[in-house]
């Protein structure tokens, strides 16, 4: 079911930009994105991870860190990411955290798998129990790190998320 508003348009249009412009430039892969909250651009990015030289410097969690900047808050509740791809497992992931309420995109993973930019890897690997996972991963258990989790747990003055 499409919940397609009339603005989608614009915003996406102006992802694709970006993609099109920063790519052109030299700056990193071809994505771009938007974060729109009640009619207002809170922040844009693009992919940065080749100039940056940041392999987390995607254009939507470029976007997210300058929009959760930009509004002062950690969460992004009530805007929509605007994308020129559907997003990575690590940038859906920010989005999540970030509490966006609403993506739109243009490519799909399979148009960026075809020029090269393949996240099903990443999708499969998810999903694989731990120790079946290409990355080795070892479980050390510590009464610190635990401590520190108990002391958290406890903590008056936190602020979730």
């Amino acid at each position: 079911m499409s919940t397609s508003k009339p603005e989608d348009q614009r915003y996406l249009a102006r992802a694709v930009a970006l993609s099109r412009e920063h790519m052109e430039g030299g700056e990193g892969g071809p994505f771009g994105a938007v974060i729109v909250r009640d009619g207002t651009i809170l922040a844009e990015g693009w992919n940065q991870v080749t100039s940056a030289k940041d392999p987390t410097a995607h254009a939507e969690v470029t976007a997210i860190r300058r929009a959760c900047q930009a509004v002062g808050d950690f969460s992004l509740e009530g805007a929509t990411l605007y994308t020129s791809c559907e997003p990575c497992p690590m940038c859906l992931a920010s989005a999540y955290w970030a509490r966006v309420s609403r993506i739109v995109y243009a490519n799909t993973r399979q148009d960026a798998a075809e020029i090269g930019f393949d996240d099903s890897l990443i999708y499969d690997e998810i999903s694989k129990p731990i120790s079946e996972r290409l990355i080795p991963m070892d479980h050390l258990p510590s009464l610190e790190a635990k401590a520190v989790f108990d002391a958290w747990a406890d903590k008056d003055d936190k602020i979730a998320y």
